[in-house]
């Protein structure tokens, strides 16, 4: 396709990120935020990833919908998001649920678009790109929409290869040998595999765009119909197979051809295991690639720093991120996740963990396989992640023996708990 006529097409494409989604999966991560607002790797917000795909992909008018606990959301795209140019026809809207066309708040995906059509029409797009706030991936969209373009379809779903076992928890498709969607179930209970590959299933990512036309109007069916749950993935696209052109667009690492990076943080063992990936010596997700920057909001803090070099009392971290703010004090982090102003007290050990902001651990600490959330105090002496049984009894143990320590399942806020190692007075 020619440069000049996508160009043309992304300047008149609107892109729409779901970011009202309660996360209960996530357990007291999603306590007082919304999902999209769940801090990642050290020093993100979910929703950076989104939003960053958006400008880097040169897409400029996005509107952001929230509904639940969005507080902390709305803060951050304030502080963070802000440099957009009205003038120029750029923005971020931030649009809350309002019963805007019935006295209920969004009862679906494609509700919560239906409720906020007049707005959408207001800048009369030809396109239509739906997101999901709360996925971490890298991509660009503008390859998408061309994808969508050159098969003239009405419709394009995202999709990516997963394991089968896996399967159960997304949309899963079937498609033709020229990409058309034949067929589609939505959290089936036994997926359909993909031909010639019988342990893999191909599923939807939660990304669409539409024909801005054939939106409006499927979605105003959608209303009408009182048996309908009001959901892309359960109705709209069901719906449309066979009277429709239904495209899939597999998403696919552009140099190697293979699937790309994408994930679903919605559970506690996924939210872990995506950001432990991060301190692999060549992690999938590159933080680091400045030709696809991740874009957030970020407090003005020092340098992280490692105090003491005895034998006994060294601060030091291998293979581990360590955002700013943070103070090592004698004790040992391998493979772990500190974002920022966390504080650790001498002669811990951290292994596997993530610590998010502000929590601060006490001296002779011994912490595996944790997510220790923010404002977390840990007690001198802890030990959290050696014994399972004995972790169930005061914290969240996930599936797959994930500790999750919140501030609520501490019981101690005592003073002597509150001075954390520093950098005039080292405990």
């Amino acid at each position: 396709m020619p440069e000049a006529e996508l160009l043309k097409a992304v300047r008149n494409t609107v892109a729409i990120i779901l970011a009202g989604g309660s996360g209960t999966r996530l357990k007291s991560l999603t306590r007082w935020h919304s999902k999209p607002a769940v801090p990642f790797g050290g020093k993100y917000k979910t929703i950076d990833f989104p939003l960053s795909n958006c400008v880097n992909s040169n897409f400029r008018k996005i509107c952001i919908l929230t509904q639940y606990k969005s507080h902390s959301l709305n803060t951050h795209i304030h502080k963070g998001w802000h440099f957009f140019r009205p003038e120029l026809g750029e923005f971020v809207d931030l649009i809350p649920a309002q019963q805007r066309v019935t006295n209920n708040w969004y009862q679906g995906t494609a509700d919560a678009v239906h409720q906020n059509m007049d707005i959408l029409q207001q800048h009369n797009p030809e396109h239509i790109v739906i997101l999901a706030g709360d996925h971490i991936y890298k991509m660009d969209y503008r390859r998408m929409l061309e994808h969508h373009l050159e098969t003239h379809s009405e419709m394009t779903v995202g999709c990516i290869e997963v394991p089968l076992d896996d399967a159960k928890e997304f949309g899963v498709m079937a498609i033709d040998k020229n990409s058309m969607i034949q067929e589609f179930q939505e959290k089936p209970e036994q997926p359909s595999p993909m031909p010639g590959k019988p342990d893999t299933a191909l599923a939807s990512m939660g990304i669409y765009i539409f024909q801005a036309k054939f939106l409006y109007e499927s979605l105003e069916n959608d209303h009408r119909n009182t048996l309908s749950s009001h959901d892309f993935g359960k109705d709209i696209i069901p719906s449309s197979i066979g009277r429709h052109r239904i495209s899939a667009y597999p998403f696919r690492n552009e140099k190697t051809g293979k699937p790309a990076y994408w994930r679903d943080v919605g559970t506690v063992d996924a939210y872990y295991e995506a950001n432990i990936g991060l301190c692999d010596v060549t992690p999938e997700l590159n933080l680091y690639d400045r030709d696809w920057p991740i874009w957030t909001y970020q407090e003005q803090l020092p340098p992280a720093k490692f105090v003491f070099n005895d034998n006994e009392r060294r601060g030091m971290a291998v293979d581990s991120l360590i955002s700013s703010g943070c103070v090592i004090s004698g004790s040992q982090i391998n493979h772990s996740v500190l974002f920022d102003n966390v504080r650790i007290n001498s002669y811990c050990e951290i292994s596997n963990s993530v610590i998010m902001s502000d929590a601060q651990i006490g001296r002779n600490s011994i912490i595996h396989n944790a997510i220790i959330d923010r404002d977390c105090i840990i007690p001198p002496n802890s030990a959290i992640g050696v014994n399972l049984k004995h972790d169930s009894e005061k914290y969240y143990v996930s599936p797959k023996g994930i500790v999750l320590v919140s501030p609520d399942m501490l019981n101690h806020h005592s003073p002597e708990n509150l001075t954390p190692d520093s950098i005039v007075n080292v405990a």
